[in-house]
């Protein structure tokens, strides 16, 4: 008998937990594993809504109707992630099935542009009014105040930030092991006197439980990445503030590096980049800085 004329053999949610415990199989970082299963979990929402349930109901125009929906709530680069995401999918999908005449409906779709322009961060004054409404004496103020500055101050993507243990924090001398960072590379990241100060606030009213996070929810469990999300949109709508995205703290934190001087090979290895490409993005931004300061100090200018 031909499994594929079996009742559910191309299950979408079926196939997507066999491509999740795949990659989980290749030892990838939690952070890897984080954006598989946030991004796939974008698309089985709009499959669903749509009443699509198998994969043979895919088709390219169908593809491209959900990253065009996919736009009116997230910007390009997010669009794309996603789009890499359902493309790594299927092309999983394709190699299991080992039809020849299968047709992956992805390989007709192109990828999303991404805009080459220099890369936003999260302005400074929407990070002080988001820390005012923090009340550091309770633990979720406490507890959301320490991890605002630690995202600023160290440039941890948001899902390096939920991995980490307690012990990987030397709250005296500041470093952190980032044991979970991409491609599964270890690093160390470093926080400054008043981030190592929140967080020693804060972990005065962690309370004792048997997991090692360094994170909690008020359940006492692992803080995810959604759970994070979500205080900091709570936390955007206290201070009267537009929700920044977690990542607008990483572009702040290479910004102001970049800014203060710090060599790109330094920055490098503190953001976990393997090469300088994501890195000329924000050495983009510094030269329209340097364009900006030219143009008030030229000294033709002010003749």
């Amino acid at each position: 008998m031909d499994f594929r004329k079996s009742a559910g053999f191309d299950d979408l949610s079926r196939w997507i937990d066999a491509f999740i415990l795949d990659r989980k199989s290749q030892d990838l970082a939690q952070g890897t594993l984080y954006f598989y299963r946030a991004k796939l979990k974008l698309f089985t929402n709009y499959a669903s809504e749509n009443s699509i349930t198998r994969i043979s109901q895919l088709t390219p125009d169908f593809i491209r109707a959900y990253l065009i929906d996919l736009s009116h709530s997230h910007n390009p680069g997010g669009v794309h992630a996603a789009y890499r995401a359902l493309k790594s999918f299927l092309t999983f999908f394709e190699d299991e099935l080992g039809d020849e005449n299968y047709l992956n409906p992805i390989r007709n779709v192109k990828a999303p542009k991404v805009s080459v322009h220099p890369l936003e961060p999260v302005p400074l004054e929407i990070v002080s009014k988001l820390l005012k409404v923090c009340d550091a004496s309770s633990f979720c103020g406490a507890r959301d105040h320490a991890i605002i500055l630690f995202l600023l101050d160290t440039g941890l993507r948001a899902s390096e930030l939920c991995s980490l243990d307690v012990d990987d924090l030397d709250v005296v001398g500041g470093s952190v092991l980032v044991r979970s960072g991409k491609g599964g590379k270890p690093r160390i990241a470093l926080i400054g006197k008043r981030t190592r100060k929140a967080v020693r606030s804060y972990l005065l009213l962690r309370p004792e439980v048997l997991t090692d996070a360094l994170w909690l929810t008020d359940d006492g469990d692992r803080l995810s990445y959604w759970s994070l999300n979500l205080m900091l949109k709570r936390r955007a709508k206290q201070a009267g503030v537009p929700k920044p995205e977690l990542h607008d703290f990483r572009r702040a934190f290479a910004l102001s590096c970049l800014r203060s001087g710090m060599d790109v090979y330094s920055l490098q290895r503190l953001m976990g980049h393997s090469d300088l490409s994501v890195l000329r993005r924000y050495l983009a931004q510094t030269d329209d800085d340097l364009k900006t300061a030219h143009a008030k100090a030229s000294p033709v200018n002010n003749l």
